[in-house]
């Protein structure tokens, strides 16, 4: 059984087709099919069904799969062993976040990570985190950022810091000058413009206020943060918050509530068991400096 074997087999069962598996192989349909035929005879059972207008598995083929495919990512994952660069003059590095952290966090860590490693190519991504623990699973991202503990057992979370959030408005909000905290009350009466509830922050933020006994006035809800703070920028909506955001933006305030909203634990997800290139681990090095900056100069 050759690596091609097993490449070949998960294209065809991917595409469900022959002609389709071939062109995405770049090989010609009969030397794909012998390559199957031979990986059956091999195995000593049919692993596709040919018999109807789409290729299917067979139950011994499905069974299969599972392995083949954990097969190929190790052997991936050993080919980017063999082919990483100790100096880190070359290489690449694939990280995710949810939503929150792209609006404080990514730019000052990129830029630290760029100025010391600029060989090294970054794929950043912004998603919820039980997609970024699948992605990992899959051995399709290297590094998440995310908040609580890991729903997968594959997955591996370590605390980064701690997070707050707090009321934020724009600098012409009439609450931007506030001296005193806001009730729960208070807070109950202001018009807000919040993420949508599939994400963490809107789900951590809809709990503080069942605990407080409000019902939050949503006025406008959206699933991209930066659309969140652009209009909470104009001044006539607020929104909840990580309180960084605030203290990295001349355009907004942060208000503080007479109960805080509890603090929350960033931390940094990871396949357990996985291979940690030296751009990981470079990156979650500076990962962890800038989070200590970050924290010693504005104490959450």
């Amino acid at each position: 059984m050759l690596l091609r074997h097993i490449r070949y087999f998960l294209a065809v069962a991917e595409q469900g087709n022959f002609t389709r598996a071939a062109e995405v192989l770049h090989v010609s349909q009969p030397t794909l099919s012998q390559q199957i035929k031979q990986l059956e005879e091999t195995l000593g059972t049919p692993l596709l069904d040919r018999s109807g207008r789409t290729v299917r598995l067979t139950d011994a083929g499905a069974a299969w799969m599972r392995y083949a495919r954990r097969a190929l990512q190790d052997l991936d994952e050993g080919a980017r062993a063999i082919h990483d660069v100790a100096t880190l003059e070359r290489g690449n590095l694939r990280l995710a976040m949810t939503p929150t952290f792209s609006a404080y966090l990514v730019g000052p860590v990129i830029d630290a990570f760029y100025r010391r490693y600029p060989g090294i190519s970054l794929s950043i991504q912004e998603m919820t985190q039980d997609r970024i623990e699948a992605l990992l699973a899959e051995d399709q991202l290297d590094l998440g950022i995310a908040f609580g503990q890991a729903q997968s057992p594959d997955i591996e979370a370590n605390d980064l810091f701690s997070e707050s959030l707090n009321m934020v408005v724009g600098a012409d909000h009439l609450l931007a000058q506030r001296q005193h905290p806001l009730t729960a009350e208070e807070l109950e009466r202001q018009p807000l413009a919040l993420l949508s509830e599939d994400f963490a922050t809107r789900q951590f933020i809809d709990g503080y206020c069942r605990q407080q006994s409000i019902c939050p006035w949503v006025a406008v809800e959206a699933n991209a943060i930066g659309a969140i703070l652009e209009i909470v920028r104009r001044g006539q909506l607020a929104t909840i918050l990580p309180a960084a955001i605030a203290q990295a933006d001349p355009q907004l305030r942060s208000v503080q509530l007479a109960v805080a909203l509890p603090a929350r634990r960033a931390v940094l997800l990871q396949r357990k068991s996985a291979y940690r290139s030296a751009a990981s681990q470079a990156f979650v090095a500076v990962l962890h400096q800038q989070a200590f900056m970050s924290t010693h100069a504005n104490p959450v």
